[in-house]
């Protein structure tokens, strides 16, 4: 029987690989995947490893800080411009979402409040985070948000390359880990996030880490008190903990449920892409953008694959960050409220099933 360094060895490497493989065929959110996809391999096969929950939250906390530092006080100005057809391009996909959601939960594909955090567009990581604390099956989560995160993202590329085909340039590669560190900047940014993490230990808030890191980090950087600084190597180790934390809680049970749940859970993705392809047909046609543009910021996929993909095209990637960035914020706001009345809606009516039986 290996021992758990042993076992610890094998995973990294097998992570490793998997990354590799992932960016050769340039697919987005690589650094989590790859070690999410090693952390399932060894689930499956009965390897228990366990990731120590404060370096859990620690790497929460970096995420956070990653997203805040992704949110320059522009986009505010830019969503204020042009707030009434911000808020009914954002509103549209979000109603979108939930009514795939809902008919998810309706029909018993995934328990609970699953499918609302599953169906919930773009912010994957995040809402992989959250759902675990409101009750939901993260497991499940993860692997709805990460497949349609990379099916998005395939057919972002695809709709790039024939509309716009991108110079020869290369996208930032993840691996890009060799890159000048502002040493004071960074030491700020660990106190940072330190103090938020043990904060939301204390106040016990759901997602704590993530959230109050988000906060602490928008108010910091938007107030010039901070400039973020993130290495990449620390962003890696930090993709790796969460992509493992997540991977590492598989097991055979609910592989061959997912498994059986597949065929509708892509169904409910292309269906979203779809509707999303349309409301960014309608912004082609009564807003005049260009449907590049218009594609990119209605794409239901992370805004991380989102922003890569928009700065190696043709498009105006302030509108794109800006819609992507305010559907990200409101999500946030609205999914904990939404997952719950999904959760008591589905609960009230399987109770009055069980009364009419």
């Amino acid at each position: 029987m290996k021992t758990p360094p042993l076992r610890w060895f094998w995973l990294i490497l097998v992570s490793v690989v998997v990354v590799v493989a992932l960016e050769s065929l340039h697919l987005p959110a690589a650094l989590l995947l790859g070690p999410m996809a090693a952390a399932i391999v060894f689930a499956a096969r009965d390897k228990p490893l366990v990731i120590h929950r404060h370096l859990f939250y620690l790497a929460q906390g970096v995420v956070g800080s990653m997203i805040a530092r992704a949110i320059p006080s522009s986009v505010f100005i830019e969503m204020a411009k042009n707030w009434p057809l911000f808020a009914a391009s954002i509103l549209s996909v979000i109603v979108a979402s939930t009514f795939l959601g809902w008919l998810l939960t309706r029909y018993q594909v995934l328990p609970g409040s699953t499918a609302i955090w599953g169906s919930s567009p773009g912010a994957a990581t995040a809402m992989t985070l959250m759902a675990e604390s409101y009750g939901a099956d993260v497991r499940l989560v993860a692997f709805m948000q990460y497949l349609r995160v990379v099916i998005v993202a395939i057919a972002a590329t695809l709709v790039a390359r024939i509309w716009a085909p991108p110079p020869s340039a290369s996208a930032p590669s993840s691996f890009d880990i060799i890159q000048p560190v502002a040493w004071g900047a960074f030491g700020v940014t660990l106190v940072l996030i330190a103090c938020c993490v043990i904060a939301s230990r204390y106040l016990r808030i759901p997602a704590g880490p993530l959230l109050l890191s988000l906060a602490g980090g928008i108010i910091a950087q938007d107030t010039h008190l901070l400039n973020i600084e993130l290495p990449p190597a620390l962003l890696m180790v930090s993709y790796a903990l969460i992509g493992w934390s997540i991977g590492l809680r598989f097991n055979r049970a609910i592989l061959l449920y997912v498994a059986k749940a597949l065929p509708r859970l892509l169904l409910s993705i292309f269906s979203l892409v779809a509707i999303c392809g349309g409301f960014a047909f309608l912004l082609v046609h009564f807003a005049g953008i260009d449907p590049l543009t218009a594609y990119l910021a209605t794409s239901p996929g992370g805004a991380d694959s989102v922003a890569i993909i928009a700065s190696s095209s043709n498009v105006d990637i302030s509108f794109v960050m800006s819609m992507q960035t305010g559907r990200f914020l409101l999500v946030l706001i609205t999914g904990p409220a939404l997952a719950r009345w999904m959760a008591n809606t589905m609960a009230a009516r399987q109770a009055k099933q069980g009364e009419n039986s």
